[in-house]
């Protein structure tokens, strides 16, 4: 098995990362059934919607809510535009599978994974595990000396903190924030239609609005007095142009002009710019009474044991599209050093591509011959044992 090259799917609850081991990176695929409302009889399936005349309206099918894949027949939809000849193809019978599920999935839904893989694509090696796993997989590749790590996973629907300790996963002080890319989105689309133009049903325009324009304040407060100002005084103010998806395809910003134009629909972002991610860092300004990151990150650090501490604070490691948005690790790094005691030092990891990190550690453990002995489980073993051997062999 370990001369194959390996199927990594990493199975994120907005985007699918995907892509046989000998290949670079991962092939980005959006996990979703969309409809538009210019091309009714057509379902757009995962990266159809490239395809797409006119995506504004676009109507949504996940397969995920709150995190967790319980819609098993658009996700199998999905999974087989996504396996198909057009887009990554791959025989499962000859190509052992590395698949990436949410941290304490239900047992039901990791048994409807294993009948999936074994049963309908006849998978001859199957492998479930944490895509924050994978991550610290990753890390400790590249960090050999590490003796410990702390997964920062910012995802579509949570934020987790993820605790390694000598390599093992310390499930117990495990915690999250129930903050992630779509509560962003959807904080955007609220405001937004509030004080300027209804953008309720705009999902996929709005997420691109979120990714164009906003950022991380590193202060709060300094940045609200700036977008308080009038004229050039306030260098937070943008405009952002909407796409017709005739002539522009994406919007973009740009600097506010004078003079108003009659051909582009515009938006005036402020504010909202920087207020949408700070949600991260302080939850409780929409009425989640939960910790901000910062203050998340060191709550963990001290339930461990303290000679662990220096170790996790000196072995931050950011994954998952969130984190992408600027300055999100420098004001990380400044809240983390106002609460951690100064003899510690503190060092975040950003990697280039913070989405498809899990997938590279995939195709770091596909490498190991004795993990893979010891951690896939074969079809002739499933068909023996069923969900039982599965349940011993993966850490969910």
């Amino acid at each position: 098995m370990s001369g194959k090259p390996f199927f990594v799917l990493d199975n994120g609850a907005y985007t699918l990362k995907l892509g046989k081991t000998s290949e670079e990176k991962p092939k980005l695929i959006p996990n979703a059934i969309m409809k538009a409302k210019s091309e009714r009889r057509r379902l757009f399936v995962g990266s159809d919607i490239d395809e797409c005349r006119d995506a504004s309206g676009l109507y949504y099918i996940l397969p995920f809510q709150k995190g967790y894949l319980i819609n098993w027949d658009t996700e199998k939809t999905i999974w087989d535009h996504a396996f198909s000849k057009n887009c990554c193809p791959v025989s499962f019978p000859d190509t052992p599978l590395v698949f990436t599920e949410p941290l304490f999935n239900f047992q039901p839904l990791q048994e409807g994974a294993n009948e999936i893989f074994f049963e309908e694509y006849d998978c001859c090696h199957l492998l479930r595990i944490n895509s924050v796993d994978l991550s610290q997989i990753k890390y400790q590749s590249e960090h050999p000396d590490s003796k410990a790590c702390l997964v920062i996973d910012c995802g579509y629907s949570f934020t987790h903190v993820v605790p390694y300790v000598l390599g093992k996963r310390k499930s117990d002080l495990i915690r999250r924030i129930e903050v992630g890319g779509k509560l962003l989105t959807n904080h955007l689309k609220d405001i937004i239609s509030y004080r300027q133009l209804h953008v309720m049903d705009e999902t996929y325009v709005m997420n691109q609005v979120k990714e164009d324009a906003c950022f991380v304040a590193q202060e709060f407060m300094t940045s609200m007095a700036e977008a308080q100002r009038k004229g050039p005084a306030n260098s937070i103010l943008k405009e952002y142009v909407l796409p017709d998806f005739t002539s522009i395809r994406r919007g973009y910003l740009r600097d506010p002009k004078s003079e108003p134009e009659e051909s582009v629909q515009l938006l005036r972002l402020n504010n909202e710019r920087f207020s949408v991610p700070e949600l991260l860092f302080h939850p409780s300004d929409i009425g989640l009474p939960q910790m901000g990151l910062a203050e998340l990150i060191m709550h963990v650090i001290n339930e461990c044991q303290e000679d662990i501490q220096p170790h996790l604070l000196r072995n931050l490691v950011l994954t998952g599209g969130s984190t992408m948005f600027p300055g999100f690790e420098q004001r990380l790094m400044k809240d983390l050093r106002a609460l951690a005691p100064c003899e510690y030092q503190i060092k975040i990891t950003m990697p280039s591509d913070p989405i498809g990190y899990a997938w590279q550690g995939g195709k770091v453990l596909s490498t190991n011959a004795k993990a893979l002995k010891e951690k896939f489980v074969s079809k002739q073993q499933y068909e023996e044992h069923g969900h039982t051997i599965c349940a011993e062999k993966f850490d969910i």
